[in-house]
């Protein structure tokens, strides 16, 4: 049995019935084979051992009061994964499907994301199993502020620095940084995804997005190809979502679809991005109100996908972008996409396609972002939101935007590269993963056994 097998089947042993967590740890796990051939040292250190189990978990539970005076019980979680690159750095995700395994499969990501940036920002991931969707203000506001009075003592500007995930933004980091304040009597970058009002950087919001274009120009480059002119497909319709459409049209693309939990739309005239932002960003209400406003677009509910598909990877593009959730793009879709002539793929969201799916595209050697590169725009941005509060400044969207881009310029280099090293220079799953992985490691052997 292999070095790599046994770490995994330990894994499997330790954490139980954590799949998202196993399927994340997999992949990262596999690509290494080529690696720890070639540096037996990090066998010696136990390096794959360490790097797989959390430096600190923190589970707690949250009471709070609804609107009709019940009380309700959530489970909440912080998983400080590893921090041998700088304090640990990660979202905050409120929704129904957060349980243990899905939170250490985003922390773990986390690391070899935050560690291609370049930046020094360790690994972590937290949330809860509360579903903002359908609360009020209020309810939302009175979670956030029972979620932070546990959470307080855990984290710091220097210690472990929260965003926003799926069900977080600006609303709820408002909240739980008022209540983080008001504990520890301090005003200090703690959070990232702030209000510009009180500390937050231009372009924050879009850099997810922004990220995950800038890395397909990149892959389409390489390539001597642009997007210009092409349609793309995107899912979901979140923060990730509108502002990869947002990015795309900038570079003259025609995205023609978005998603949520109950259909999709398809613009063939390009999706309305003014209407998509009213629509989900201001009323806050389903895309069945598209429709409404643009006829000519078709609203497709969920109930009449083809069965065991994603009726997004059904429609006929150049360039797909998953930006909703983790597998949501699985081995049918894969190749229904390749089917409909799709040649690029960058992923928005974490993990959004099955093993089956990445390994149909990395055989096709179709130009493919996995998501610990493609959407780590989100995490740089946040790193460079750190350095203007510490040091007092304020950066324009422009200056912001232009880091962002050359972040994922490097973020693609640094894959390539390492893909090159190993033989397979289009496989950017055996880039990043290798070269996210050998950053921290050598980290971890030159700061001791800690």
């Amino acid at each position: 049995m292999s070095y790599v097998e046994e770490v995994f089947n330990y894994l499997k042993r330790s954490s139980p019935s954590q799949t998202e967590f196993y399927q994340a740890a997999e992949e990262v796990l596999e690509s290494l084979r080529p690696l720890m051939a070639k540096h037996p040292e990090y066998k010696k250190y136990k390096i794959i051992e360490r790097i797989v189990e959390p430096e600190r978990q923190i589970f707690f539970r949250v009471n709070w009061i609804d609107d009709n005076g019940e009380i309700q019980v959530n489970k909440c979680f912080r998983i400080e994964f590893n921090s041998a690159l700088g304090p640990y750095k990660g979202g905050l995700r409120f929704h129904p499907s957060v349980n243990a395994g899905v939170i250490k499969f985003l922390g773990f990501e986390q690391i070899f994301k935050n560690s291609l940036t370049g930046l020094q920002i360790g690994g972590g991931k937290g949330g809860s199993d509360f579903d903002p969707k359908g609360k009020s203000d209020n309810e939302i506001m009175r979670f956030c502020q029972a979620f932070m009075t546990e959470l307080f003592r855990h984290i710091g500007p220097n210690t472990d620095v929260p965003a926003g995930d799926i069900g977080v933004g600006a609303r709820e980091i408002g909240y739980m940084f008022g209540m983080y304040k008001k504990l520890v009597n301090r005003y200090e970058g703690v959070f990232t995804g702030k209000s510009l009002n009180w500390g937050g950087s231009l372009g924050r919001t879009q850099a997810t997005g922004y990220g995950s274009v800038y890395f397909a120009k990149c892959m389409l480059e390489a390539e001597n190809e642009s997007l210009e002119g092409k349609r793309c497909v995107v899912s979901g319709s979140g923060n990730v979502a509108t502002y990869t459409i947002e990015k795309l049209l900038h570079l003259g693309a025609l995205p023609i679809t978005c998603s949520d939990s109950k259909g999709m739309i398809i613009d063939e005239e390009g999706i309305d991005l003014a209407l998509l932002k009213d629509i989900k960003e201001v009323r806050r209400e389903r895309l069945t109100e598209y429709v409404k406003a643009r006829p000519s677009a078709k609203y497709i509910p969920i109930e009449d996908y083809e069965e065991g598909t994603n009726g997004i990877y059904s429609v006929p593009c150049y360039a797909a972008f998953p930006s909703a959730t983790q597998n949501e793009l699985n081995l049918k879709d894969a190749q229904n996409l390749l089917a409909n002539g799709c040649k690029c793929v960058s992923e928005g969201a974490n993990m959004p396609s099955t093993p089956e799916a990445v390994n149909l595209f990395v055989e096709k050697q179709i130009s493919y972002g996995p998501g610990k590169a493609a959407n780590a725009g989100g995490v740089a941005t946040s790193q460079l939101e750190m350095a203007q509060n510490a040091s007092m400044v304020n950066w324009s969207f422009e200056e912001v935007d232009a880091k962002l881009e050359q972040i994922m310029k490097n973020i693609f280099n640094t894959a390539t590269d390492a893909a090159t090293e190993f033989g397979e220079p289009k496989n950017l799953v055996l880039g990043a993963n290798i070269a996210g992985f050998k950053k921290v490691a050598d980290a971890m052997i030159e700061q001791g056994l800690v």
